[in-house]
This record gives structure tokens, C-alpha cells and sequence, in this order.
């Protein structure tokens, strides 16, 4: 098996293996639950773009270290970043993301643990879900002045509903493991001690067995139903923090402490 490590800053790495069909794709990071700094994000792009170039991979395979997949960004790294650094960095996320979606290949993730945030957004990106008892998903934004934008929005609408999707947003809530799988957010619901990985590798073998013509041709019409949204950058509503909201859920988490919100909208 061909191990490629895409080494990133502090501890955490991006790793990549194909062998036999597959590539599977791991975020090393437990210590931190799976939190990806800004070079991870862009080193997770760059393995998405590699795993498109080798003939060989049939299906992807997205997953993190341990019982986790991801917490999302690394939030700390934010404290240290100008508003405009912090929605350059929000980009590079989305085009992150948006290179796992595109992929033109089945993409399975092993969901068997905590997905909140960047990190429940990259999770909704793979084609099928893979959950444990495990499992906990949410979009907990609005306790640190993140600004939703329309392609993360439009992910989660897709898969629950535009009144579900502003429930979930407005209230912060996190998803147990049976909602998420009544909800559609997960495909398959495992015991917390199923050998998930060797289930995804099954899965994933089942897939291999199908007509590779079949299998992209309904990658390429649910994706046409369903395209991904462009994002205007250039445009106010796209900007992904609040100016005034942003620096202070960022100090509130590393302080560990409630914020006290004064942007847009605050009377």
C-alpha cells in the first residue's frame, strides 16, 4: 500500500493511501479532535485533486483518527487573524469541501464520531455516510459570529430541509446518532463497537462490483439536480464572519467563557 503524508504545521497531517481501488483519505489530528489548521484545509485540497489524477482509485474513503472525524477548524489559529485573513481562510475551506464533492468517484465517510462545523460540512460532502452510536453532527455557528454562507447552507437544506436547517443553526443544537440517521444526515447507523473502517471497506467493494458507467452516471445527475452553489466572494453576503461578532466567540472559546455578542442584528 502507498502511504503519502501531506505534513502540515504543529501535529497534525492529511494522509492519503490508495491501494486495490481505493483512497482513502485520513485526518490525523485525535489529540485535537481532528481540528484542521488552515494548512491542512489546504492540504486536504491538494489530496482531492491528486486522488482524481490516478486511474486506479475507484472509491474514496474519508475518515479521521480514533472514534472522531472531525471537530472542524482549529478555532485557536483564528484568534491570531485579521477579519479578512479569517474569510480568506473560510475560502479555503469551501474550496476544500467543494474538491471532495466534485470528485468523480463514490466517496464514502466514516462518520464514527463528533462532525461539528467545517467538520460537518466536509462530512455531508461524501456521497454516503457511514454512522456509529458514536456519531454526533451539528453547525453550532452562531456561538462564535460565524456567518453561515449559501454553500454550507445549501448542504445541509439538501439533505434536511430548509426549516430543519434553521432550527439547527438558530438553536446550535447537536445531532444524536439516531436523529442524524432519521434526518438522512447518515446512511447507515453502526454500534459504537462495529469495526467501522472494515464496514466502509465492504461498502466500498460493493460499489467496485457495479458498472463504473452506471455508478458516475448517477453521480453526475444527482449533482445536476442538485449543483453546488458558486459563491460571489466579492459580495457582503457571502463573507463568512461578523466583523464585530467573530473576534469575540473566538476569545469567549479560548477562554472558555459565554460571549458577549454585539454585531449585526443586536439591538
Amino acid at each position: 500500500m502507498r502511504v503519502t503524508i501531506k505534513n502540515t504545521e504543529n501535529d497534525g497531517n492529511i494522509s492519503l493511501q490508495e491501494s486495490g481501488g481505493f483512497a482513502i483519505v485520513t485526518i490525523n489530528r485525535p489529540e485535537l479532535k481532528n481540528a484542521l489548521t488552515n494548512r491542512m484545509w489546504v492540504d486536504l485540497k491538494a489530496v482531492g485533486k491528486r486522488i482524481t489524477q490516478n486511474p486506479k482509485n475507484k472509491v474514496v474513503i474519508l475518515r479521521g483518527r480514533k472514534k472522531l472525524f472531525s471537530s472542524g477548524s482549529d478555532l485557536k489559529q483564528f484568534n491570531e487573524l485579521s477579519i479578512d485573513e479569517a474569510n480568506d481562510a473560510f475560502r479555503m475551506m469551501e474550496e476544500a469541501i467543494s474538491t471532495f464533492e466534485r470528485i468523480p468517484l463514490p466517496t464514502i465517510g466514516v462518520i464514527n464520531g463528533p462532525a461539528m462545523g467545517a467538520g460537518f460540512q466536509l462530512a455531508l460532502a461524501c456521497d454516503i455516510r457511514i454512522g456509529t452510536t458514536n456519531t454526533l453532527m451539528g453547525f453550532p455557528v452562531g456561538r462564535l459570529g460565524i456567518t453561515i454562507n449559501q454553500a454550507f447552507a445549501k448542504r445541509i437544506a439538501d439533505l434536511i430541509g430548509k426549516s430543519r436547517t434553521m432550527d439547527l443553526v438558530y438553536t446550535g443544537r447537536l445531532l444524536k446518532p439516531q436523529e442524524c440517521y432519521d434526518l438522512g444526515l447518515i446512511n447507515y447507523l453502526l454500534d459504537d463497537d462495529t469495526d467501522v473502517n472494515h464496514y466502509a471497506i465492504r461498502l466500498g467493494k460493493k460499489i467496485i462490483e457495479q458498472s463504473p458507467a452506471s455508478v458516475l452516471a448517477v453521480k453526475r445527475a444527482v449533482s445536476f439536480n442538485n449543483p453546488t452553489v458558486s459563491i460571489p466572494w466579492e459580495t457582503g453576503l457571502n463573507e463568512s464572519v461578523d466583523p464585530v461578532d467573530f473576534p469575540e466567540g473566538v476569545r469567549s472559546f479560548v477562554e472558555k467563557r459565554k460571549p458577549n455578542f454585539k454585531g449585526k442584528g443586536h439591538q
